[in-house]
């Protein structure tokens, strides 16, 4: 390939200063250029820089020319040749109007060019770093101050290697306050970050177990995290971290001491400039504090609305920085009063008419509309995408509305529903667009008219976003379909993380296959699972029924499917919607090669000629132990047979076996034996059919404990719903799933009632029972009456109490004084967990999760 002609188009030194400072200079006269690393979340292509990220999955270079198509013509690469090898010598003639930027690393320069952005602005800035309560002290900041400054936030919780500089290259000269949080998960990674935030206000939360793994000890981590914090005049924390304060006594021996305006609940002596917490009180509701401010020489009483400890930490920090505005103590009170607990994620939600609902109601701005777009982008199993949006109060208003309209447009909303005396008024709709909107002053015009039926909706996704003061969480509750109050939450980042660490264990050249059978393992529909999977590009689902792969085509599935049970007379379906059969018997193949030839003869009559090869995959089970399904060596001749008969429309897509105990270390040596049986009979098939097929023989549990059966593809079933059978690999998963539900009802119960059917519930003191909207018809097994199982509520165990019934449950709170009626109790989530469960009635977590009812509302969710 020539690529001469472009050779002066790439920066000629390949100093990383010099790079960036050519491409800030190249482009300062582009007041609005948008900074993108992720090929899906185009959004305004001419006014686009992609910086081209190799990462462990992804090769960023590999959508330049895709891109290029849509419009893009800007690039920041770090390899010349990976950047070019996609197109050919007809298409590099036309993209001479590109511009290619060489960088050393394409992160970095993303980073150094942030930074030198930032540092075109003097105003206060606040950043957060921590273990926990980053976001949300960040967001209810953002609640208290927003009257008195124009600030810019991090959307969500954007506070990566890649989301800082992002979030901080939307600063502009209308902000006077930046909010800005920092997240590290090893060491060097924050001497990128505090250059780009340039804190000069820092708040450090708190120091958990998150991210250990990462660092030698605790003290390692408090300190890499407290370099945020280097150049801070005023730095904000809580004296009762041992490590935080380590890290502190660093900054104060490195760099000066920062003004240590935190709070403290020990010996004010030595802590003087801090705020001394004097007391905490429960109240209704909330806790009161007491506080005295050494700064002012004045005693200070609150009322926090939370009894949370976290929440009432996260808002004591949130208090000190307010007193550090110098914010007076009745309007601290006020301001704390209209706080709420923020929902840090977007729920997808059932809603009438068949529509999905993507609930963002908690705050509304252009970044956060941005990441709520690409989630809606996901919801393809509906025709139409929907956007209810609020005036953005928070945001520079210049522009900001035709941006937005703009921004939908290039996301593929379809209609527009503005709430708003501002949008209402500046937001002109482009008719080249044809996105139907309609205008509303109020919330509650808008519910008037849906009321009436003057507005409608079918069969589509939409997304509810809308700052708080327009309470758009009654057009949620308007619109959602209303169903059994006991409810599953199923965290989409969780799953995605999961996904990722079993990925990260096997070769970036192997493929994956997720296991979305069996109502996505209790999950959901599948629809859900499905779509997060096909958007994170996993290579293959399985599902066991025709009727299941059919329903996931229907819903804009297009990952390659295969059906595991697969029935004769569902032939003619599978090749429709375009599935692929597991053949594991010889009377099955013999069916299947029958049908692939007649319908090869009737392709061929109709005149598709070569369009006919490879139309049939197939995918071939072996029995090298299970003793369960599939062919057993002495069937090889006939297989082999009856697949030559059909000719090249037939292919073998992959051939696989199935570990009988993966798990099981006392059982390794039988799980060795499967997989030599297995690469000898594989490698005998390659060898007659004379090409090659993908081979997979270990599931969740197999890929953690044989690293040398990974072959070409792995099956990842349990794994991916958080649970690790092998016990090898638990503490990196996290559970997705929380089952919850709520008291019906407290009763006072004397020693001589009982409870429940056949009075097996008895009491030997008063007892306060609780009635719970959870019984067997939704799951919840008898086995766990009578004190087996226990459910979760303020942070304490109640056990049942009598027989589990059809539709409810009853559990002994009388050690739990804060149980009231309304209370929602966790079955299973991350304490106690689907295991907990599993072991308690000794069986497995496939169980428990599986016997989900589908009448439970399940609620999916995601940051």
């Amino acid at each position: 390939m020539n690529q001469n002609y472009i050779k002066n188009e790439f920066m000629p030194t390949s100093s990383l200063v010099s790079n960036v400072a050519y491409i800030t200079d190249y482009y300062k006269e582009f007041r609005y250029k948008q900074l993108l690393t992720d090929s899906r979340k185009l959004a305004i292509p001419h006014d686009t820089i992609f910086f081209a990220i190799k990462g462990q999955r992804q090769d960023g270079h590999n959508f330049i020319k895709s891109l290029y198509k849509k419009g893009v013509r800007c690039f920041i690469i770090e390899d010349k040749e990976a950047a070019l090898r996609h197109f050919n010598e007809e298409e590099l003639l036309i993209v001479q109007d590109a511009q290619f930027l060489l960088v050393k690393n394409s992160i970095r320069a993303l980073q150094e060019l942030a930074a030198h952005h930032r540092k075109q602005f003097k105003l206060p800035v606040i950043g957060i770093t921590g273990s926990n309560g980053k976001t949300i002290i960040k967001e209810w900041l953002s609640q208290l101050l927003s009257d008195s400054f124009q600030i810019i936030k991090s959307p969500k919780s954007y506070n990566s290697q890649i989301g800082v500089p992002l979030s901080v290259w939307e600063l502009s000269e209308e902000h006077t306050l930046a909010i800005f949080e920092a997240g590290i998960s090893q060491p060097n990674e924050m001497e990128y970050l505090e250059p780009i935030i340039q804190p000069n206000i820092g708040i450090f939360t708190n120091l958990g177990s998150a991210h250990d793994d990462g660092f030698e000890n605790r003290i390692e981590k408090a300190t890499e995290k407290a370099k945020l914090f280097e150049h801070c005049k005023f730095l904000i924390s809580r004296d009762i971290y041992s490590a935080v304060n380590t890290a502190i006594l660093y900054l104060k021996e490195r760099k000066g001491d920062p003004h240590f305006f935190g709070w403290t609940t020990q010996d004010v002596a030595i802590y003087p400039s801090a705020v001394d917490m004097r007391y905490l009180d429960p109240n209704v509701g909330g806790v009161n504090v007491g506080l005295y401010d050494p700064h002012t020489d004045k005693k200070l009483n609150f009322y926090l609305p939370f009894s949370n400890p976290a929440h009432v930490e996260n808002c004591l920090h949130c208090i000190v920085t307010m007193l550090l505005f110098e914010y007076k103590e009745k309007e601290i009170q006020e301001k704390i009063n209209k706080l709420k607990a923020v929902e840090m994620r977007l729920e997808l939600k059932q809603g009438l008419f068949n529509c999905s609902l993507i609930d963002d109601t908690y705050n509304n701005d252009f970044a956060g509309l941005n990441v709520a777009l690409d989630f809606l982008l996901q919801q393809s199993n509906k025709p139409k995408r929907t956007v209810i949006l609020s005036d953005m109060p928070e945001e520079n208003q210049k522009g900001l509305y035709e941006k937005i309209f703009q921004l939908c447009a290039k996301k593929g909303v379809e209609r527009v529903i503005a709430v708003g005396e501002n949008i209402k008024r500046t937001l002109i709709p482009d008719t080249e667009t044809l996105i139907d909107t309609q205008f509303f002053a109020t919330t509650e015009d808008f519910l008037s008219d849906f009321a009436d039926g003057e507005i409608r909706f079918g069969n589509e996704a939409i997304l509810i976003k809308g700052a708080r003061r327009f309470e758009f969480e009654k057009i949620v509750d308007a619109l959602e379909l209303k169903v059994h109050g006991t409810k599953l939450e199923i965290n989409l980042n969780n799953l995605a993380h999961n996904l990722d660490y079993f990925r990260s264990l096997i070769s970036p050249r192997t493929r994956v296959m997720a296991m979305v059978k069996a109502f996505g393992y209790g999950s959901g529909t599948n629809f859900e699972i499905a779509h997060l999977l096909q958007y994170h590009r996993v290579d293959y689902l399985a599902v066991a029924y025709v009727d299941e792969g059919i329903a996931l085509r229907n819903e804009g599935i297009r990952t390659p499917i295969m059906v595991m049970n697969p029935s004769v007379d569902s032939f003619e379906k599978m090749f429709v919607h375009n599935l692929e059969p597991e053949i594991y018997s010889v009377a099955t193949l013999k069916r299947y090669a029958e049908y692939a030839k007649e319908k090869t003869y009737e392709l061929n009559l109709a005149d598709f000629g070569a369009d006919v090869k490879d139309v049939f995959k197939i995918h071939l089970k072996l029995d090298t132990g299970m003793n369960r399904l599939g062919f057993a060596t002495n069937d090889l001749p006939v297989l082999l047979g009856l697949i030559q008969s059909v000719g090249e429309s037939l292919e073998v897509a992959s051939v696989f076996t199935h570990l009988a105990a993966a798990d099981d270390g006392e059982m390794d040596d039988f799980s060795r034996q499967q997989i030599k049986e297995f690469e000898e009979w594989a490698a005998e098939l390659e060898q007659q059919l004379g090409y090659s097929f993908l081979r997979h023989a270990v599931n969740s549990a197999g890929i953690i404990r044989f690293k040398n059966a990974h072959f070409e593809m792995v099956r990842l079933g349990l794994g991916l719903y958080g649970v690790d059978s092998s016990k090898k690999a638990q503490e990196h998963l996290l559970p997705i799933s929380s089952l919850k539900a709520t008291i019906s009802q407290i009763k006072v119960v004397h020693p001589s009632d009982s409870v429940g059917y056949s009075r097996k519930g008895r009491v030997e003191r008063i007892s306060k029972i609780a009635t719970i909207a959870i019984g067997y018809a939704d799951g919840y097994d008898r086995r766990f009456g009578n004190g087996v199982g226990k459910v979760y509520l303020h942070g304490e165990l109640a056990p049942t109490i009598g027989n589990i019934c059809m539709d409810m449950c009853m559990v002994d709170v009388t050690d739990i004084e804060e149980a009231k009626e309304g209370d929602e109790v966790i079955i299973f989530g991350e304490y106690p967990t689907v295991t907990d469960l599993a072991n308690t009635i000794d069986t497995i977590p496939y169980e428990i999760l599986t016997n989900v009812s589908e009448r439970v509302k399940r609620i999916f969710y995601a940051d």
